[in-house]
């Protein structure tokens, strides 16, 4: 892999002006993308759905006509979740190469791999499809992010590892030794089978930014100067044989503080390691749902429950009690959006979600505490 700096600019997160409509802030992204090139940093992430399939004509407009196509690098990925036949695999490909306005993909990705996507893949033939599109140099490198078992993992980096160059990976300090997500354990088959890594997720949604007090003290007592947000990236950057770390910069005050421990990145040491697994035993022990806010199962609702947003009601009513005043954000907000009772157990949610969360499960819950 190219010697890159390791911070890469997550473009599902993109700062808003008019969340409800996806109106981003282009002036904003705009001026973040300038910043972030001057700094010498030029790896940039989108795929399909984010953002409301906006996402890579956003992408268009802030950098790939603002900037000479070999000074920057950018990575998309083919929904696998969304295919329903071969002819999706170019249909897709193709348009995406359309909205970004590029001839070619520097990073391409088999997106969200897990049992279910990775039957599509093999039913719909897509290894075939992105292997010519390799040939014809639309894909510089062809990789995969991936939410499933270690066990998994391994199955199909020996189906198809050959063809494949990088693996994407949910990396955080809290997910860490997690049984569901597994980092831990997906980060070494990756390493046993000399595949770099690209982590995803390293904050964890943002909820590795908004910890316990408890948390926060243990990490200001390591070195005050350094954010909360600071020690998760710097977690996954520390690890060997990882060698991008994407973080979805949504304020220009997030791409300061990335840019300022990332522009010379120094590796956290065995005793600031340490301090991460304290805290994420603290931030485990207070969240009652490990939700990162990616939206992915709100696409799939009938009824548009607003899911993420009512898990961080819940999440906060839970650590912070009536101080938080979550029951009433709750009723002001069913006052335009179903309510978590509304759910009809499609489970439509709980086959697109990452984090492999019960969420009918969750919504019952929810609903007892604010609606009962």
């Amino acid at each position: 892999m190219e010697n890159l700096k390791k911070l890469g600019f997550g473009c599902m997160r993109l700062p808003m002006l008019d969340m409800e409509n996806n109106k981003v802030d282009m002036e904003q992204f705009c001026k973040m993308v300038d910043t972030f090139m001057a700094k010498g940093f030029k790896y940039f992430d989108t795929a399909y759905m984010y953002h409301n399939y906006q996402s890579e004509l956003f992408v268009k407009e802030a950098l790939v006509k603002r900037y000479p196509r070999e000074s920057f690098l950018l990575a998309d990925k083919l929904p696998t979740m969304q295919l329903k036949s071969i002819e999706d695999n170019k249909r897709i490909f193709d348009e995406q190469l359309e909205k970004c306005g590029v001839d070619y993909f520097d990073y391409y990705l088999l997106h969200c791999l897990d049992v279910d996507n990775y039957a599509k893949v093999k039913e719909f033939k897509s290894m075939d499809f992105l292997r010519q599109m390799k040939a014809e140099g639309k894909i510089k490198k062809l990789g995969f992010s991936f939410h499933d078992t270690a066990e998994f993992l391994e199955k199909i980096l020996l189906e198809i590892g050959e063809d494949i160059e990088f693996v994407q990976l949910q990396i955080n300090y809290l997910d860490w030794e997690s049984d569901s997500v597994q980092s831990r354990k997906c980060y070494e088959v990756c390493q046993k089978y000399h595949k770099p890594v690209i982590v995803m997720e390293p904050i964890k949604g943002g909820k590795l930014v908004n910890i316990p007090q408890a948390g926060i003290d243990l990490l200001k007592a390591q070195d005050e100067k350094m954010s909360v947000a600071s020690w998760a990236i710097r977690f996954a950057s520390s690890l060997d044989d990882v060698f991008m770390v994407l973080s979805g910069m949504s304020t220009w005050e997030q791409l300061e503080d990335n840019l300022s421990y990332m522009e010379d990145f120094k590796p956290l040491t065995k005793e600031e390691i340490e301090t991460t697994f304290k805290v994420a035993k603290i931030i485990n022990d207070t969240t009652a749902i490990a939700c990162t806010a990616c939206n992915y199962c709100k696409e799939n609702c009938p009824m548009q429950i607003q899911i993420p947003e009512i898990f961080e009601l819940y999440n906060n009513e839970k650590r912070f009690g009536m101080a938080s005043g979550s029951k009433k954000k709750y009723q002001d907000m069913i006052k335009t959006h179903a309510k978590a009772s509304d759910c009809i157990e499609c489970r439509s949610c709980e086959g697109h979600c990452p984090q492999h969360l019960t969420i009918v499960d969750y919504l019952k819950t929810v609903a007892k505490t604010f609606e009962d």
